[in-house]
């Protein structure tokens, strides 16, 4: 009997005519808003050393390395030189899909002057530096899920995480695999 179903429908499918079928696109959804990798990290909306606003998101486009970080921190102190060797390295190398490279540091200091010293001191010479001096209640790092530091988040140029906790030669290899040409 199943050969019969089958040749009754093999014969009846071809006298009918051919029809062109749709082509059927599946759509990804968007990456959820989290701090996982492969999520789009959440958005940090804190004041600068001047007092202004800065949005994590106004770096869309570029890789971004978001480090969470205090002048107070030992371990923090001891990985800042790798932090500014890797911006030295990559802001002006070429990436894949990215256009360009930045760092987005986020204070977990109480003393505004204590921060800025140790910026100045360690020679963290790129813009994007934010703290709102609530120490361990630091919005941003509440939202992130910091609970020691340092920690660092690699961001693509969509703000999807692609890289955590990356320190020393870790770092460099990681945002080597999305690098063009130095």
């Amino acid at each position: 009997m199943g050969a019969l179903l089958f040749t009754a429908y093999s014969f009846t499918n071809s006298a009918a005519p051919v029809k062109a079928k749709k082509a059927i696109t599946a759509e990804r959804p968007a990456p959820a808003v989290g701090t996982n990798i492969g999520d789009v990290a959440p958005e940090i909306s804190m004041a600068g050393v001047d007092g202004k606003i800065i949005k994590l998101s106004s770096l869309r486009g570029k890789m971004v390395l978001i480090d969470f970080w205090a002048s107070w921190c030992g371990p923090c102190r001891r990985e800042n030189p790798n932090v500014v060797s890797a911006y030295e390295k990559y802001k002006k190398a070429k990436f894949k899909t990215a256009k360009g490279f930045d760092i987005f540091s986020v204070s977990l200091d109480k003393s505004a002057d204590a921060w800025k010293a140790a910026i100045a001191k360690d020679g963290l010479v790129w813009k994007n530096h934010v703290s709102d001096l609530m120490f361990w209640d630091n919005a941003a790092a509440k939202a992130y899920g910091v609970n020691s530091i340092p920690m660092s988040f690699l961001i693509d140029e969509k703000g999807v995480i692609v890289g955590k906790n990356l320190r020393g030669l870790d770092l460099h290899t990681k945002i080597d695999g999305y690098v063009k040409s130095l």
